[in-house]
């Protein structure tokens, strides 16, 4: 009788101990056993900002938004090549030289000539000299800013070349000179004659010896949007 007393008590507490191994998981770890309530939150909040669709319309594309300028001139003797210069590399814009067919000499630039190709030129408002090249996709260009010599008081006839041969409508264009002494004058308004539907800022003469710095004091005066 004893004996089978034993063997009883020996099934039971094997079927006990079946028991508890059945509420413990594979890691040994409590079944009921919940994980931390931040977890859970942070999963939450991960899975909410990965299914979030992204609002990219207020992302600026400053590519496409940004002015396009060009910077034309005309420079005989270099003066105003390098104010031109100054305002390209600040703005970051194209620089475009207004090349003559035929070169001017040294002669040809003698104002006390009367006889001189530049005296004879601009005697004659239609005098036009050809321009050697063109710019290329001239309607892509939102400003333009155009440079010259003052010669005679006025802007050289080439220069009247070029705002002939283009299409500016839409175009804000800014005139600037440089001269031994004469300011810009009416030479800026003459040029807007030759063109339509256009957008003149008010001119500057500046002087081929001022620095960058100076040269974009007045730029930036202009508000230009770039």
């Amino acid at each position: 009788m004893k004996k089978i007393t034993a063997i009883l008590l020996s099934l039971l507490m094997v079927i006990g101990l079946a028991a508890c191994s059945g509420n413990t998981d594979q890691n040994g770890q409590s079944s009921t056993e919940q994980p931390p309530a931040e977890n859970s939150s942070s999963a939450d909040a991960m899975n909410n900002e990965s299914s979030a669709p992204t609002d990219s319309s207020n992302t600026p594309d400053n590519e496409d938004e940004s002015l396009k300028v060009l910077v034309a001139y005309f420079s005989a003797t270099g003066t105003t090549e390098g104010v031109a210069k100054h305002i390209a590399n600040g703005l970051n814009a194209e620089l475009y030289e207004i090349v003559p067919e035929q070169p001017y000499s040294s002669a040809d630039l003698d104002w006390n000539d009367n006889d001189s190709r530049s005296t004879i030129e601009m005697n004659d408002p239609n005098a036009r000299p050809d321009i050697s090249g063109s710019v290329e996709n001239m309607e892509q260009y939102d400003v333009v800013f155009i440079g010259y010599p003052i010669w005679w008081y006025d802007a050289p006839r080439i220069v009247s070349t070029f705002m002939e041969s283009y299409d500016f409508s839409g175009k804000t264009i800014v005139p600037f000179c440089t001269s031994g002494g004469s300011g810009i004058g009416s030479s800026a308004s003459n040029l807007e004659k030759l063109t339509s539907n256009a957008e003149w800022l008010d001119g500057q003469r500046l002087n081929g010896s001022d620095s960058q710095d100076t040269v974009m004091e007045w730029v930036n005066s202009l508000g230009l949007d770039k």
